[in-house]
């Protein structure tokens, strides 16, 4: 019986990757990982598919900043637009603004503006001042600014005076106000003394200021109206003349005819402000009118324009020093709490409801310089950019969750917030912009593009980004939309040869492609820097396609995928066919 030749056949190991797990620029990742990622998105994880169109929504001219209300508001060239058109409040300097938010108001730093959304013609200035014209009378008042009798002065108490006379007690270190009292029949002092300023302003004074604001007043000839005053009640116009009482004694009625008085409502020069609890915060380190500042500011409760505001009362302006070396780097409102950043520091006050706010310091990292708007937060977990990584803090410690991008340094970030997903523009040490895209909930990160997004505002489902000359909608609702996506994604090294005698005979790549779209498969092999192109789809209707590509024999390589259009990537399949010993 003749012996027949035994038949040889080729072994097959089909290993599926169907879960992709984003960007990771590493030297070392995982399957389904990519080393590189342009315009993908994690929204559909575990596919891994291209991320929405974006479209222009209008242009722009020297953009300054962008803030969310029911509407949004942007400057643009030094006006403010607020739902498309634009405001009264013109004139902003140029460069980067702080648009803050505080009830239905929109405060504008540093230039100390203010609009409201609510009543259009409300606008301004915070800050206010008035320099007297002519004569400015004194004289002694209630807190009302009706005027008291004219008191009797001395060190003894005048003898027989009548029901309310008045006596400036000053017998003692300090001259007290007494009045008397024909019931008691003894001199009761007056706690609180006022004094009662008359200006020729013809109206102008009640236009520029309030009660209770916070003034500071200079060049009055009596020395007690000096410095900083509360204004206890302001009056005039119709005729009359305009007036302001404060706190203070005065000896007699004085008219002073020489000299300027002048009154100012300041607010402090602030490198970041944020609202919180019905206050603005803000913080400043450097020179300020020659002197070495280190503070942090909130201004009275409700009451965006006084920051000087001192009455002993829980709703005053609070100011504090702070002991730590270097310039603030950012701010933000943090679960309800005012959060304050140095690049290697957190500091973060308490607000008292009896005014007693403390300042808590945490040595840690903080913001890196120049990165103050990529202070974000996303589902109660607040991220930023610190000098080496991105931080997430939830009131302990930070931790980085930015492990993916690689060793690589950025600089000048700015972020926004869509849903779980947080965006965050900035540029590598060559200069060139990135913009990627953080998943919070699975962990993932997606490099998008070269997008330079100055500043980011989330309204309802869209996420708008101020470009140097255009405001975008990144996911395409407003606006007109980019006619298609340029997408692409490139592996890590794989090996060719695998243990055992295996080594990857084909590539299936699985995938659905829209009508119009295309995608282009390339190699590398070897590390050689020359990507050779295996193969082209065009998609001539919507469909699922299974795309085969045989690498030939290498020692590693990888993989690059060029497209553009919508596309879903379901699985790479690597087809092992079981070798010679000598491969």
């Amino acid at each position: 019986m003749a012996l027949l030749p035994k038949l040889g056949y080729e072994y097959a190991e089909r290993v599926v990757t169907d879960v992709f797990g984003g960007y990771r620029h590493k030297a070392r990742i995982g399957e389904g990982e990519f080393y590189d990622t342009r315009n993908l998105t994690s929204a559909e994880y575990p596919l891994l598919a291209n991320r929405k169109k974006r479209a222009r929504v209008c242009a722009v001219k020297n953009p300054g900043g962008i803030l969310a209300k029911e509407k949004l508001a942007y400057v643009s060239d030094g006006t403010l637009w607020y739902d498309g058109e634009a405001t009264a409040l013109t004139g902003l300097l140029p460069g980067e603004k702080q648009l803050v938010s505080m009830g239905a108001y929109i405060v504008v730093f540093p230039d100390k503006q203010y609009w409201n959304t609510a009543d259009p013609a409300d606008f301004g200035s915070l800050e206010a001042s008035y320099s007297s014209a002519g004569g400015v009378e004194y004289s002694l008042c209630r807190e009302d600014g009706t005027p008291y009798a004219s008191p009797t002065r001395g060190d003894t108490a005048p003898s027989s005076p009548a029901e309310g006379a008045l006596w400036i007690d000053s017998s003692g270190s300090e001259r007290v106000l007494k009045q008397w009292n024909g019931a008691l029949g003894e001199w009761a002092e007056i706690p609180t003394v006022y004094t009662r300023l008359r200006f020729i302003s013809e109206g102008e004074l009640p236009e520029l200021f309030e009660k209770y604001d916070g003034v500071s007043i200079s060049g009055a000839a009596i020395d007690t109206c000096n410095g900083d005053h509360v204004i206890c009640a302001i009056g005039g116009g119709d005729g009359e003349l305009d007036f302001i009482v404060v706190t203070g004694l005065l000896d007699e009625a004085f008219t002073q005819t020489e000299g300027t008085v002048r009154l100012a409502r300041k607010t402090p020069e602030m490198d970041f402000v944020i609202e919180c609890k019905n206050r603005l915060w803000g913080c400043r380190y450097g020179m300020t009118d020659g002197k070495t500042i280190n503070e942090i500011y909130c201004s009275a409760l409700g009451d965006f324009k006084n920051w000087r505001q001192y009455m002993g009362l829980s709703t005053d302006s609070w100011t504090a020093s702070v002991g730590s070396d270097g310039p603030w780097t950012g701010a933000v409102n943090y679960l309800g709490c005012p959060m304050f950043f140095k690049e290697n520091r957190i500091h973060r006050v308490s607000v008292s409801s009896v005014g007693a706010h403390q300042i808590t310091e945490t040595v840690c990292r903080g913001v890196q310089e120049g990165c103050a708007k990529s202070l974000q937060v996303v589902n109660e977990t607040l991220l930023y950019k610190s000098r080496s990584d991105v931080c997430a803090y939830q009131g302990g410690f930070p931790e980085s969750v930015s492990d993916a991008l690689g060793e690589e340094r950025y600089y000048d970030a700015a972020a926004g917030v869509l849903g779980e997903r947080y965006y965050i523009s900035m540029r590598d040490a060559d200069g060139a912009w990135k913009l990627f895209v953080y998943d919070i909930r699975r962990n993932l990160w997606m490099r998008e593009d070269e997008l330079h997004a100055k500043a980011f505002a989330a309204l309802g489902d869209e996420l708008y980004c101020l470009t140097e000359d255009a405001l975008l909608s990144l996911t395409g609702s407003v606006g007109t939309k980019e006619p298609f996506v340029a997408w692409a994604c490139e592996t890590g090294m794989l090996a060719y040869q695998q243990p055992d005698r295996k080594y990857v005979s084909r590539f299936n790549f699985r995938l659905s492609m829209e009508e119009g779209a295309q995608l282009d498969v390339y190699l590398m092999y070897d590390s050689s820097g020359e990507w050779v192109r295996q193969g082209r789809i065009r998609m001539k209707g919507t469909r699922t396609v299974t795309l085969p590509v045989r690498p030939r024999r290498c020692d590693h390589l990888r993989i690059r995928l060029v497209g553009k259009g919508e596309v879903r990537l379901y699985s790479i399949a690597k087809i092992l066919t079981m070798g010679s010993d000598v491969g």
